[in-house]
């Protein structure tokens, strides 16, 4: 058995899927597909924030700096407020890398909630609900890859097994069932 993904809740083997203690058995899953859900604005607003924070500093030298050249002040005076207003400038410098870090992982997790849904013993049944699009990329892609590569079936007497190749259409039987790409009611995703 080879496992394709394995986390505290999700389990992708070339045998099953396990999520939340429940196994589907490859064998019994008819067809794979991922839905989107809408944007969530509180992420779209918090990346804004961070675009806002990171700017911030940047803005208010600039202000500073013609604000000094605006007063006609003495030269130690603007020099002085010039000097300050570079200063807050340059205080975007540490920060940006931490607020840099947030912006990343904020498309790292996504803005919309992503769901794995399959069609076991025949009916459909939503196996992952996720905000984390990382997560999610990869749990799909080791669904994938154990869909293309079921474990052959055991046996425990008999004749020996054959090993299954590919049928009359030159496609296994896992790419059979992963060739439709549209949920269930006909919207693609």
């Amino acid at each position: 058995m080879i496992t394709y993904y394995d986390d505290r809740s999700v389990q992708v083997t070339s045998a099953a899927i396990r999520v939340d203690g429940r196994s589907f058995p490859l064998a019994e899953i008819g067809l794979v597909w991922h839905r989107r859900g809408d944007r969530s604005w509180r992420v779209l607003a918090g990346r804004g924030a961070l675009g806002a924070a990171l700017a911030g500093p940047l803005v208010a030298a600039a202000i500073g700096v013609a604000v000094a050249v605006r007063l006609h002040r003495s030269p130690t005076v603007t020099l002085a407020i010039v000097g300050a207003s570079v200063l807050v400038g340059l205080a975007v410098g540490p920060v940006a890398d931490f607020l840099f870090n947030h912006l990343d992982r904020s498309y790292d997790r996504g803005s919309r909630q992503r769901e794995l849904w399959v069609r076991w013993q025949g009916r459909p049944v939503l196996l992952l609900r996720t905000g984390d699009a990382l997560r999610f990329g990869r749990i799909y892609r080791a669904v994938q890859r154990a869909m293309e590569h079921p474990a052959p079936p055991r046996r425990t007497g008999g004749p020996p097994v054959r090993a299954t190749g590919p049928t009359a259409t030159g496609r296994t039987g896992a790419e059979n069932r992963w060739q439709e790409v549209t949920a269930p009611d006909g919207s693609a995703d």
